[in-house]
C-alpha cells in the first residue's frame, strides 16, 4: 500500500513539473521538431496512471489478502507500464530516436495488464 500511494506522487509530481517544462522550457524544441503531442501524450498517460496508482493503495487498505496480492500486481503493472510507455516517448522527444518507440507497446501492454488485474481485484472486494 505504501509503495503504491508514495509511487504515485512521485509520478504525479513528475507528471506536472515535465508537463510545465515541455510547456514552457521545450516549447519551442518540442514544437519545431514535432513532438510536442507525443510529449504530451507521455504526460498524460502518466499522469493518469499516476491516480491510478493512488487509488490502488488507498483500495488495499481495507481489502482481503486475495484483493490486496492483485492490487499489488496492478500497481506494479501501471508502475511498470508508465516507465516503458511514457519512458519510451520521453525518450523520443529527447533524443529525436524514433527507435525508442518499438517499446511503448510494451508499456502500454503493462498498462492494460493493471487496469485487468485492477477490474478482477474489485471482484474479490468485500
Amino acid at each position: 500500500m505504501k509503495f503504491m500511494l508514495q509511487a504515485g506522487g512521485i509520478l504525479g509530481a513528475l507528471a506536472v513539473a515535465l508537463g510545465a517544462f515541455g510547456a514552457h522550457a521545450l516549447k519551442g524544441m518540442l514544437e519545431a521538431s514535432g513532438r510536442a503531442e507525443t510529449f504530451e501524450t507521455a504526460v498524460k498517460y502518466q499522469f493518469y496512471h499516476a491516480i491510478a496508482l493512488v487509488l490502488v493503495g488507498l483500495l488495499m487498505k481495507g481489502a482481503g489478502q486475495d484483493a490486496v496480492r492483485l492490487l499489488g500486481w496492478s500497481g506494479n503493472a501501471f508502475a511498470i507500464g508508465v516507465i516503458i510507455f511514457s519512458g519510451s516517448l520521453y525518450a523520443i522527444c529527447f533524443t529525436g530516436i524514433t527507435k525508442f518507440g518499438a517499446t511503448a507497446p510494451i508499456g502500454g501492454l503493462a498498462l492494460i495488464v493493471g487496469w485487468v488485474l485492477l477490474v478482477v481485484a474489485a471482484a474479490k472486494l468485500s
